[in-house]
This record gives structure tokens, C-alpha cells and sequence, in this order.
């Protein structure tokens, strides 16, 4: 029901201001397939996100190989045996959370890797619809591939062509 209302609401004011104004659509989704250095900088980030993913499970298993040999152990160990191996474990696992945390957490190193190759790609992609928006006199542009509450919008006004075409990609 809010989702109805909203889109009612959502077409309610694009049905008063549409007079005076000129929209556009842009997938950004298919724009930035069609952009090698996209391509790359995607490839880049598995690969990063592969090397320290591996890492992470590297510790998790040390952790489990300290855990089972604990449990084999355990039988001939004294109290404090026991409790240093528990620290050790408990030790290891807490190094492979942290790590995770790091690599891949919300300011992790993934995030970081993420932004700085993707920052100068979606930067030159703004910059050109800006300048077309400028040039043909868009006030609006929608980029359809995260307009979730868009139902029909006509293929005239996607400018996501153009947009390639600015940046010297050919569709």
C-alpha cells in the first residue's frame, strides 16, 4: 500500500512539473558494461577480494586445526594446559575476525580498493551526462537501472547511447 501511495505521489509531481521540464533516462548498468576500464577495474577487485578472502579461511582453519587438536588433546591436558590452548584458539579465531573486518568490512580494504578504481570511471561517466544534460536541455536525468519504482518509461528519452558515444565508446 506505501509503495502505491509513493508512486502515486512520485507521478503526481512529475505530471505537474513534466510541462516545464525535459527528462532523460541513463542505465548506468549498461553504460558501464559496455566500459573496459570498468571490465578491469571489476576483475581487479576479485582478484584482490580472492587473495584476501583466502587469507581470512587460512585462519579460520588454523583455528579449527588448534581446535581439533584440542579436543584430542584435552584428555592429558592439565587445567592449565587447557586454558592456554583455549586462549591460543580462541586467540586465532578473534586474528581472523579482525581480518575480515579489515579486508572487507564497511572501511575495509575492498571498500577502499572499490572507491579509488571506481571513483574516475562513474566521475568521466557524470561529467559526460552532465554535458549533454547542458547541451539538450535536460533538467532531470533518471538512471533506470536503480529506479525501482519506475514501471514503463519510453526508450525516446534514454540517453545512455549518447552518453557512450561522449566518452568515445561505441555501442
Amino acid at each position: 500500500m506505501k509503495k502505491m501511495i509513493s508512486i502515486a505521489a512520485m507521478m503526481l509531481f512529475f505530471c505537474i512539473t513534466a510541462g516545464a521540464q525535459k527528462f532523460a533516462l541513463v542505465d548506468m548498468e549498461y553504460i558501464l558494461n559496455r566500459i573496459p576500464a570498468y571490465e578491469r577495474a571489476n576483475e581487479q577487485l576479485n582478484q584482490f577480494s580472492k587473495r584476501w578472502q583466502a587469507e581470512v579461511e587460512a585462519l579460520n582453519l588454523e583455528a579449527q586445526t588448534l581446535y581439533k587438536n584440542y579436543q584430542n588433546e584435552s584428555l592429558f591436558l592439565s587445567e592449565e594446559q587447557k586454558a592456554k590452548k583455549e586462549e591460543e584458539i580462541v586467540a586465532k579465531e578473534k586474528q581472523a575476525s579482525e581480518l575480515k573486518r579489515q579486508y572487507f568490512g564497511p572501511d575495509g580494504e575492498l571498500y577502499k580498493k572499490q572507491e579509488s578504481l571506481m571513483a574516475p570511471i562513474q566521475d568521466e561517466i557524470y561529467e559526460a551526462i552532465k554535458q549533454i544534460s547542458e547541451s539538450d536541455g535536460y533538467q532531470v536525468v533518471v538512471d533506470r537501472s536503480s529506479a525501482t519504482s519506475m514501471i514503463y518509461a519510453s526508450p525516446k528519452i534514454d540517453i545512455s547511447n549518447e552518453v557512450l558515444k561522449k566518452l568515445g565508446y561505441s555501442n
